[in-house]
């Protein structure tokens, strides 16, 4: 039924002006609009609402990924920009934080500024991507 339906992301913020130099200037995506209830970015053709709200409580898992074509790259440049790396006990992490999962894939995870985790993931060569 949704299948040719675009997506939209939503995450959420009780902090807009660092979520929106966050998200806009250190993750680099284009706002698009800031009203009085989000934050709205263009993540390469799909819509991320970053709500504006009153509380936040961060979910234990991972709210919103990228498909990167170099995690390591990408881990470095985030970075430099003053971006830090999660690390989990018991999983086996690089020195940049990178976890390698049992298919090859990479995978390295974020907060951003209301501590929900997002991640970056670089597939393995032979997963094959929708």
């Amino acid at each position: 039924m949704l299948t040719t339906s675009k997506p939209i992301c939503f995450a959420a913020t009780t902090k807009p002006p660092q979520a929106k130099k966050f998200y806009g200037d250190t993750l680099g995506l284009k706002l698009i609009e800031d009203t009085p209830f989000a934050l709205v970015f263009d993540a390469n053709g799909t819509m991320l609402r970053v709500q504006k709200v009153r509380e936040v409580v961060p979910a234990g898992y991972t709210i919103l990924g990228w498909d990167v074509d170099d995690v390591g790259a990408t881990v470095g440049k985030l970075s430099k920009e003053g971006v830090g790396f999660e690390r989990y006990d018991g999983l086996p992490q690089d020195e940049k934080g990178i976890w390698t999962t049992p298919d090859g894939s990479r995978v390295a995870w974020f907060k951003d500024p209301d501590g929900n985790t997002l991640s970056l993931t670089q597939f393995a060569k032979s997963r094959s991507k929708p």
